[in-house]
């Protein structure tokens, strides 16, 4: 699923791929930019912010892209068979240099705009986790600004800091020891201080990795201990996403998971009853969320 980690892989893929190399090949399968052409120009730099991504292209230009839940770009050496990204119907913009093309399939976002009105497209994100913006003050202030709402949509909402998808919420709220919808006011202070590092720690320690791993960077079972370590081969990649209804790592208690509402749709969410403390819906129960969740 694509988070601020995959995103930042995805650049750094992309930048390698294209930057300082002239564009051989444009297809942007986009009804609005079909008939924009690239060729000839050069790609300047890939760039992420929290779940988006900026290609920058000489000549002042910007192409905007956002991954959502299933989009992904794949990077091909000419000549080699396009496998791995899904069907054809699928590819939404297909950008070409004398060695590599990048392909862009179910990419639900797409646009081309000026590089100098990029704030069009990012300028409502939060501090970037993985990004040279983060303030983790800042990020702070904006999750607690509405003290009511739940732990897990407000970390969800990329006003406040951008970057945390679903995985990330369920694994920092088990990591902060309070459950998805407990009010984020209601979080003890020491445990709210520590959130931005922890955010951050994770998506630092996972921006490598070809697989994602919580459970190695935290190696003390208190919510107000974390530090980074070398992850251990038995060790499993997450403590409670996608883990229902086996034993928490910690306490053995079931894991459990409902629905929480993000703004735009319902997202399965995970959580101990047992170390995480708070509200929390029955067996078979689905909340929705009054507030608006933004990308």
């Amino acid at each position: 699923m694509p988070e601020g980690d995959t995103v930042w892989q995805t650049a750094k893929r992309l930048h390698t791929a294209l930057a300082g190399k002239a564009l051989t090949r444009s297809d942007l399968r986009v009804p609005k930019y079909a008939t924009a052409d690239l060729t000839g120009r050069t790609v300047l730099d890939v760039t992420p912010r929290g779940k988006h991504l900026l290609t920058r292209i000489e000549g002042g230009l910007t192409l905007h892209s956002h991954l959502r839940m299933d989009g992904t770009w794949r990077v091909y050496a000419n000549g080699q068979r396009w496998s791995g990204g899904g069907p054809a119907h699928q590819i939404r913009v297909i950008l070409g240099t004398a060695d590599r093309t990048a392909v862009g399939y179910r990419l639900p976002v797409l646009e081309l705009l000026r590089t100098t009105e990029e704030h069009r497209a990012v300028g409502h994100l939060g501090p970037d986790l993985l990004g040279p913006d983060w303030n983790p003050e800042l990020a702070l202030a904006n999750l607690l600004a509405d003290p009511a709402r739940p732990l897990g949509e407000a970390l969800l909402d990329q006003r406040n800091l951008a970057g945390i998808g679903n995985i990330y919420k369920s694994e920092l709220c088990f990591l902060l020891g309070a459950t998805p919808w407990l009010p984020i006011g209601a979080l003890p202070a020491d445990r709210a201080a520590k959130l931005p590092a922890i955010a951050k720690l994770l998506l630092e320690a996972n921006r490598d990795r070809p697989v994602r791993n919580t459970t190695s960077p935290v190696t003390n079972s208190s919510p107000n201990q974390t530090r980074l370590t070398a992850p251990a081969a038995h060790t499993p990649d997450l403590f409670v996403y996608g883990r229902a209804p086996r034993p928490c790592l910690r306490c053995d208690t079931p894991i459990r998971t409902a629905d929480q509402g993000d703004g735009s749709r319902d997202r399965p969410t995970y959580w101990c009853p047992t170390c995480q403390v708070g509200p929390a819906p029955g067996p078979t129960s689905h909340r929705k969320t009054q507030h608006r969740t933004t990308n």
